[in-house]
Order: C-alpha cells, then structure tokens, then sequence
C-alpha cells in the first residue's frame, strides 16, 4: 500500500513540475508575440492571458485632457511685487486686493507685497491677458511658461472697471490659446479652468457654465462693469487671471472673482468683454468707459413700497417695475440731456429695459461723444431724451 502511494505521489509532482514550467514560459512572453495575429500554442483546457489591444495614448484621453493638453503650455504663472504704503491701506479694503492679499490690512508703511496669478498668451510674439488687480501697482512682472522658461513682462495697460490688464513678454514662436464665443454659452455646458492656485502651477479643474450675465452687485463688486458668466469648477486664489474654456479647449472667460462667503461658486469675465478692453488698452494705454451720470434703482413691488413708507427720495414712486433714476450727477452728460430724478427709463438705443444692469450695459456699449437715445417715462407721460455719453471719470 505504501509502494502504490509513493508512486501516486511522484507521478503529482511531475505532472505539477510540467505544468509550472509551461506556466512560468507562457508568462514571460511578451505582449507582441501574443496578438490576434500570432495565437499562443496553449493546451486546450487553458485560455491565453488577455492582453491589451494596442491603442495610442491620445485616443484614451477625454476632452478635458485634451483642452488641458491644448492650452496649458500657453497658461502662464504671474508674480507680481509692489511697494505699498500706509496710504493705500484703504484701498485694500476692496474685495479683489482682499482675495489677492489676504486680510492683513491696513498696510505698514513702504511694505512690499508679492502675489501670484495667472495669465494666457494670446499672440506668439508674447501679448498676455489677465486680470488688472493681479498686476495692479507694478510695471513689471516675472512671467513664467510651463516649460520652465522666465520671462520679464512688461504691464501695458489695466483697466480695473473690467479687471482687465495687458502684459508683454519679449518672445518669439509662443504657444497661444484659441479664442471661443462666451455669448452663445448655455448653463449647463461644460467649463474648464486652468490656473494656478494657491502656487499649484498649471493645475486643472471641470465644472459645468452655472448660470451667465451676473451683474457687478450680485456677484459682490458693485464697482465694476461686466456681466460675469458663473461657473462651479473650482477657482481659488491664484486663479484669478488664467483662462476658463469650453469643451473644444476654446477660452471663454477669464477666470476672476470669488464670493468669499460662498463656497463652489466661480466668476469670469466673458471673452468678449476682455478683448474689446484688451484693444482699447493695447490701442491708447487705457480703456474707456462711456458714462451719464445718474443713479438707478431696479423697481419692484417691495421696493416701491419701502421707499414710500420711508420718503427715502422727498417724491412718491408711482411704479412697481423699471429703472427709477434717483439722482442725476450735477454738471453730468444726463443733466445736460434733461434728465431728472424720477425718471422711469424704458429704453436705451434700440433696447427695451427693465433693469437698471441692462441700462448699464446699453451705455457700456454706446460710443463716447454720440448721441444715445433714451426713452423714459415722467410723471406718467413718454418722454425722449438725447445724451452724449462723457468718460467715466477717473477721479
């Protein structure tokens, strides 16, 4: 009995010996001598080992690895030095320097202060956008390539109405980013931003276009003239100035403020708006703004009746909609047209209005010196008015 087991035994250590053996061969092959074309000599009963078809890199990428690929090399990372003094410590008081310094104001006298944003190269030969508040209080900048590659730019113009600002490298065959259409936006759509936040270079983020035309005030900053387009990819500061795009890897926006008490909600300066002031500083080292001069409030129900209770404006509102001039600054284009306070403006141009951003975004479009017609509505009767746009003033 002992014999027969024994020989049972040998006869399992040489069938598994053979078996071992072919397995260890079979696993050493390569994945070339093991195609479609060129099957594997494997015993029946043992299925080949199910290698990867062959494929490119590119062609497992998804778009936003693609838009990634495409336009990072032409994202750039800005550091900005300025000399503060005790003087502009209340200018810090702006939500912009807030998110871009921080909150250690008011300023000690003669300080420096070094901050970090980011920008794209819209001409080969080294044209730059970002925003005005990144590079605002210098000339110059240290701009570096995600190649590695440091340049000196030079700060051609900003324009802090639309946080819009111009940098020049010296340079030759740069990459560029491809220039898309923010006005034919739809929520919903895809949005990607790349910048670097918080000194994390080149860093990506996807999102989807939340909503479009927020005005200055309901995004926090009353004091500048752009309708932003509203994103929930991620933008943390650092961004500020870096491209947002859309699924083709086309720039959009430019990537600017955040509601500090919000969390997941991003802004951009829609690309038209940025090249327009981009020309214009590019152009005269400057950007103008056509202005009025007067003082609006949206109407509504509530509104009206708050006013009234309180004889906030010394004259009863007799409506519940449109945009109710409540002061017209003295000496003013508006006051020469005839304007009065009181007013209700139903038309700017050609344009109906219910709302007083949409008025400011007819005379944001209108021509500085040419006569702008604008339809209002005064003590009941229809009334028109010519005004002649001035410059916004700058002081």
């Amino acid at each position: 009995m002992r014999i027969k087991q024994l020989v049972v035994y040998v006869g399992l250590l040489i069938l598994g010996s053979g078996v071992g053996i072919w397995g260890s061969r079979y696993l050493l092959e390569t994945p070339q001598e093991l195609t479609s074309e060129t099957p594997a000599a494997v015993p029946a009963n043992l299925k080949p080992f199910p290698f990867p078809a062959k494929s490119s890199s590119q062609a497992n990428l998804n778009f936003i690895a693609k838009a990634a690929q495409k336009v990072g090399p032409a994202v750039v990372r800005i550091d900005a030095t300025r000399e503060v003094s005790q003087q502009m410590g209340e200018s810090f008081e702006n939500p912009f320097f807030r998110r871009f310094f921080g909150n250690d104001v008011p300023i000690p006298k003669d300080q420096i202060e070094r901050g970090t944003g980011s920008g794209f190269i819209l001409t080969s030969d080294g044209q730059l956008l970002t925003n005005a508040h990144v590079v605002d209080g210098t000339k110059e900048v240290k701009v570096t390539l995600k190649d590695g590659q440091v340049y000196r730019g030079k700060v051609l113009g900003t324009d802090p109405m639309t946080d819009v600002a111009v940098v020049k490298i010296e340079a030759e065959n740069l990459p560029t980013v491809d220039i898309g259409n923010a006005e034919q936006l739809n929520p919903g759509e895809w949005a990607i931003a790349i910048g670097n936040p918080l000194g994390l270079d080149n860093t990506v983020t996807v999102g989807i276009i939340s909503a479009l035309g927020r005005s200055s005030s309901e995004v926090g900053v009353p004091d500048k003239r752009v309708r932003f387009i509203q994103t929930d990819a991620a933008i943390n500061p650092g961004n500020s100035g870096g491209p947002l795009l859309n699924a083709e890897g086309q720039v959009i926006g430019i990537n600017t403020a955040i509601r500090a008490d919000a969390q997941g909600l991003g802004f951009a300066i829609p690309i038209e708006t940025a090249q327009r002031v981009a020309n214009q500083l590019l152009t005269n080292g400057k950007a103008t703004h056509p202005y009025l001069g007067i003082h609006m409030l949206t109407l509504n129900p509530e509104l009206r009746k708050e006013l009234n209770e309180e004889q906030q404006l010394g004259f009863k509102v007799a409506d519940n909609e449109g945009v109710l001039v409540v002061r017209v600054v003295s000496d003013s284009p508006a006051e020469k047209a005839g304007f009065e306070q009181g007013d209700i403006i139903v038309k700017v141009g050609e344009e109906p209005v219910k709302k007083a951003v949409e008025v400011q975004e007819q005379v944001e479009l209108s021509t500085i010196g040419e006569t702008l017609k604008v339809e209002v509505v005064r003590k009941g009767k229809p009334l028109a008015l010519e005004v002649q746009p001035g410059s916004f003033p700058t002081n």
